[in-house]
């Protein structure tokens, strides 16, 4: 397996997301020719890579590391990194030297339409993706090639399970064997220790957080009154710390709260969804309620904790958020949306820009038929059916994006080219 220059192609997997995911992936690539090593940072990534002799540990400090890089391209003769997510330290250093010598850069993120689907893209994803800079008639010029129906959402949840079940193994052997790795400093703010914790506790609390949820959902779709919907993120993501102009979630809820209570009418409520993964390191239902309270709507504002969206959004008047790729799920219904940071779907014909009290006084509606196009233009592109953490979910996926990867075209030129392999009809799960 060579590449446009008929050089063999030789893949350096980077950080992934947690569990077998990148073992399998690297396992297949080898199976067409050709060579696959992984670079760890830890105990965590070297416990989901089961091909010893394809393994280079780093166990520098954050200084070394692009240094260290450099050596491996070149002493391995790498051609292309495959990454999980674009944003974090090591990863961003890496695709800025890899794309300065021209190598293909393959970046895996969760889906923009998740629950099921996943993303894959070339050189840069979320605020860095190449969507960033299509307009939708870029994005219905290119559809003209093809006839493919767009499926519509599947009704499988997805794997949250298995997803915080590897976090929390992940981050175990990251807390008990990584002796080896003493230099290592984790992208995120918080200890390993706590994030394991929060981890477990999560597990541990999923019967009672699914009760408190349900009681929650049911005030709301039993109250008989209107209501506004915000999608709430992780503080701590990439999209919200990278991608959005707020500095903390409280300086979003503050600002949303304030708009409604100058703007939505006295009967209408506004509901605040949190996060499937939320995990408390920021306790998002005290600033909720305290904002609610000093600006005189206590009894009008709700907090309900993760859980399946579209229970909320089929009775909902608007939604509001930072960039959340729930948003998908708004703009499929038609529902009014407000877009505040950088996201793939913020386009003009989707998202409001009136004020916040004007938007949730009356808001203007999007442009659905755009959105179908936008919609079927990265389900034939970028976005993928299958998942990281089952079995199934990375069954599915494998099957399509190894082919993808090997391709000299990235998903979107290659639908514009007509070179875009046939994609795989959803099957919807009941």
């Amino acid at each position: 397996m060579t590449n446009a220059t008929g050089q063999k192609r030789c893949f350096l997997f980077l950080q992934g997301p947690h569990g077998p995911f990148f073992h399998r992936l690297g396992k297949m690539l080898r199976k067409t020719g050709a060579e696959v090593w992984r670079v760890g940072f830890n105990a965590g990534d070297r416990a989901f890579w089961f091909h010893r002799d394809s393994y280079l540990a780093y166990t520098g400090d954050a200084d070394g590391w692009p240094d260290r890089f450099r050596q491996i391209l070149e002493q391995k003769h790498i051609t292309d990194i495959v990454l999980y997510g674009d944003t974090r330290p090591v990863h961003a250093q890496a695709v800025a030297i890899a794309k300065a010598r021209g190598l293909t850069v393959h970046v895996f993120e969760e889906g923009y339409m998740r629950p099921y689907w996943v993303t894959y893209e070339r050189d840069g994803s979320n605020g860095h993706s190449r969507l960033m800079q299509m307009s939708v008639t870029d994005m219905q010029d290119a559809l003209k090639l093809s006839e493919m129906e767009a499926p519509l959402p599947p009704a499988h949840w997805g794997d949250m399970r298995q997803h915080i079940f590897y976090g929390a193994l992940y981050h175990w052997f990251v807390m008990f064997r990584n002796g080896k790795y003493r230099n290592f400093r984790p992208h995120r703010a918080i200890p390993v220790t706590t994030e394991f914790r929060l981890y477990v506790k999560r597990l541990l609390l999923m019967p009672m957080t699914a009760l408190d949820r349900i009681a929650a959902t049911m005030r709301i779709r039993m109250g008989g009154f209107p209501y506004h919907l915000a999608l709430l993120q992780l503080e701590h993501d990439s999209s919200f710390q990278k991608h959005s102009p707020f500095a903390s979630l409280t300086d979003f809820l503050a600002l949303v709260i304030e708009g409604f209570a100058r703007g939505a009418p006295g009967h209408h409520h506004l509901v605040f969804k949190a996060h499937p993964l939320e995990d408390g390191r920021v306790n998002v239902r005290r600033a909720v309620r305290d904002l609610a309270a000093h600006h005189g709507v206590a009894d009008r504002v709700h907090y309900v904790r993760g859980g399946k969206l579209a229970q909320l959004l089929n009775d909902a008047r608007t939604a509001v958020t930072v960039n959340s790729t729930a948003a998908q799920q708004v703009l499929w219904r038609g529902i009014p949306l407000k877009v505040f940071g950088d996201a793939v779907y913020a386009k003009p014909e989707f998202v409001s820009d009136q004020p916040m009290a004007e938007f949730f006084s009356a808001a203007s509606r999007p442009d659905n038929r755009a959105y179908k196009d936008y919609r079927r233009y990265l389900l034939e592109t970028s976005q993928l059916p299958g998942g990281f953490y089952s079995a199934r979910g990375r069954r599915q996926l494998l099957r399509q994006v190894v082919d993808m990867m090997l391709s000299p075209d990235d998903p979107y030129d290659a639908l514009r080219r007509g070179t875009a392999a046939p994609r795989q009809q959803l099957r919807v799960v009941h």
